[in-house]
């Protein structure tokens, strides 16, 4: 069985943090320090909760003034960047915890921290505390030598981070980010790039029109052509007919569907195969080919969720596509038993949909 992520927070960490703290403090009490973090609550704790409670014993164990503790915490950092990862974002935590009144220096260490352990959980709270003065600092480590930083100042303030605080103001006018993605947008770093997308994606989610405009103005580079079908992937799958035709996929009108074949039942736990045939009198063309589960939900409604086959140029008439759908259990997402649909996708546009029912 894999080891829990908040396993990762055990006593030889404690052990190395403790005695780096010791030599740039050496009036820490060990002792007494591992007796606060291994508390008679530690095991209930998860991962989180065991990090910001990591935080809050340093906060009591380091100088009372921020600045000390903070320029403690960074040259221990320095030395325990090798060898840890995830564990070593409580440095971040604390900066988020205590730093929050201490911009300038709060931002050294946040940009010193996210050279080894991303930053970008803990500058959130920043942004929202100081919107103006933080996407200043991003557009700064936009242009920054260290990659992890430049990634940060894209990461950082993505509208819709996953497992972080979403920036609602930015949800409704995401301009001051597109200021900062306008700098790395030819940034030739692939992390880079990579963050980008992704924060044109959340971006996509409430504003798909700037999106849209940010994809004709940008498209024309390598680089560029990449972040923006990246950061249109959701675009994509819902079948923004103008995001597709940026990218090449026209009407599918010549297109045929043929043989779409599926059993009429499966049971959960298994696999539903389909196939069906592409034909056309030409070659078939640019296509991206997709399909739709409408899975059954509460209340017989349905949700509906795309999945990508092939895309690609075409130049044959006909081709054959076979395709499984998997029902193994997983615990991020739960099925009804019940009729299901399934649908083929030709360049966003539904050909046809088919019936099926899941069993228990």
């Amino acid at each position: 069985m894999a080891e829990l992520l908040k396993e990762r927070y055990n006593e030889d960490y404690i052990n190395i943090l403790a005695d780096e703290i010791k030599l740039m403090h050496p009036t820490l009490n060990k002792e007494a320090f591992f007796e606060n973090i291994f508390n008679k609550s530690w095991s209930e704790k998860e991962l989180k909760q065991r990090m910001r409670h990591i935080t809050i014993v340093l906060y009591d164990f380091l100088p009372p003034k921020y600045n000390l503790a903070i320029n403690i915490l960074k040259v221990v950092f320095t030395k325990m960047n090798y060898g840890f990862g995830l564990e070593n974002m409580v440095f971040q935590d604390f900066v988020e915890t205590y730093g929050l009144n201490y911009f300038n220096k709060s931002m050294e260490a946040l940009e010193c921290f996210t050279k080894q352990c991303s930053s970008e959980f803990a500058i959130r709270q920043f942004i929202v505390r100081y919107p103006e003065k933080s996407m200043e600092q991003m557009k700064i480590w936009a242009r920054h030598e260290n990659l992890h930083v430049r990634r940060l100042a894209s990461e950082g303030c993505r509208p819709k981070l996953p497992w972080a605080i979403a920036l609602k103001k930015f949800q409704k006018d995401p301009s001051k980010v597109i200021e900062v993605l306008e700098i790395l947008k030819d940034d030739n770093c692939k992390y880079v790039q990579k963050s980008v997308a992704n924060n044109l994606n959340d971006i996509s989610k409430d504003n798909p029109d700037l999106v849209i405009d940010i994809a004709k103005n940008w498209m024309g580079t390598k680089n560029r052509d990449w972040i923006i079908k990246h950061g249109s992937r959701t675009l994509l799958k819902e079948g923004n007919i103008e995001i597709l035709r940026i990218f090449g996929f026209n009407d599918p009108k010549d297109v045929k569907l043929n043989n779409f074949l599926l059993a009429d039942k499966v049971k959960m736990g298994e696999n539903l195969k389909f196939s069906f045939e592409l034909s056309s009198d030409n070659e078939l063309g640019k296509l991206r080919v997709e399909y739709a589960v409408y899975y059954l939900r509460k209340r017989n409604k349905y949700s509906r969720k795309v999945f990508q086959i092939s895309e690609g140029v075409f130049e044959e008439k006909n081709k054959k596509f076979k395709k499984k759908c998997s029902f193994r259990i997983i615990t991020t997402r739960k099925y009804y038993a019940g009729l299901h649909k399934i649908a083929v996708i030709l360049n966003g546009v539904e050909q046809e949909i088919k019936e099926f029912t899941l069993q228990e």
